[in-house]
């Protein structure tokens, strides 16, 4: 049985959260490999509403993917993901990333949704059919599902609970979705069997979100679940792997 933790914060530029502190985290825990992704104070001023992109973040963002791209070719355990801010650099793509992270919270910089560049992201996205774990307001989230018109799986992490809550989401019908995943990053055992009686373990992966959650606590909340081994696996490993193609 194979576990990967679909969402792993990994960056060494603004702060301090290498690959060679989490991989005795994972081992511990008894996992495989992991979906990584740059931290967000790599990629953006998050603190600052009114955050204008220079070339300085646009080099910060450039060297925190070359880190992650870097660890991948040294560890074959870690799946790198790009993520997506404002310059939508299309030519990132062509690196090898497996995925993508596209994130913002309510009151943090908002992405250029009007702008011509990020259709063409999107498209380009599209078109590679990479996994997208979108963390956004709810409307943004609706306004993304919509644009995708199902053409790219979505991952929406912590089974909703930053992207308007998981409910909510429910009676939107975004989990109704084919393309729509969730993640289990932080969120509660009552809402994981829900959504698992719902929708089913094939639309469910594991996540950490570490450095805010711990993986041997979040592996063990699903332990706890008594999952059948093979609704187990395709939580913990099968479908991310299918879904980046590792």
């Amino acid at each position: 049985m194979i576990i990967v933790d679909s969402h792993i914060h990994c960056g060494v530029q603004v702060v301090d959260q290498p690959w060679s502190a989490i991989r005795p985290l994972l081992d511990l825990a008894g996992i495989d490999r992991a979906c990584l992704f740059a931290p967000v104070e790599d990629i953006y001023d998050r603190y600052r509403s009114d955050f204008v992109d220079d070339a300085d973040w646009r080099a910060c963002r450039r060297r925190a993917h070359n880190y992650l791209l870097q660890m991948a070719s040294q560890d074959e355990r870690i799946i790198p993901y790009l993520f997506v801010w404002n310059d939508f650099a299309v030519e990132e793509l062509e690196r090898g990333f497996k995925g993508i992270k596209w994130h913002r919270h309510h009151g943090e910089p908002e992405y250029q949704y009007a702008d011509p560049r990020c259709e063409d992201m999107i498209e380009a996205i599209c078109e590679r059919r990479l996994p997208v774990v979108l963390e956004e307001t709810f409307s943004n989230t609706q306004d993304f599902l919509a644009r995708i018109k199902g053409r790219t799986p979505v991952i929406i992490p912590h089974l909703g609970m930053l992207n308007g809550g998981f409910e909510r989401l429910e009676r939107a019908g975004s989990w109704q979705q084919a393309n729509v995943y969730a993640d289990t990053a932080l969120a509660s055992p009552a809402e994981l069997n829900t959504y698992l009686a719902v929708h089913g373990p094939e639309r469910l992966v594991f996540g950490s979100d570490w450095p805010f959650g711990l993986p041997a606590a979040e592996v063990a909340k699903l332990e706890d679940l008594d999952l059948s081994d093979e609704a187990f696996q395709a939580v913990c490993g099968s479908t991310i792997l299918r879904l980046t193609g590792s």
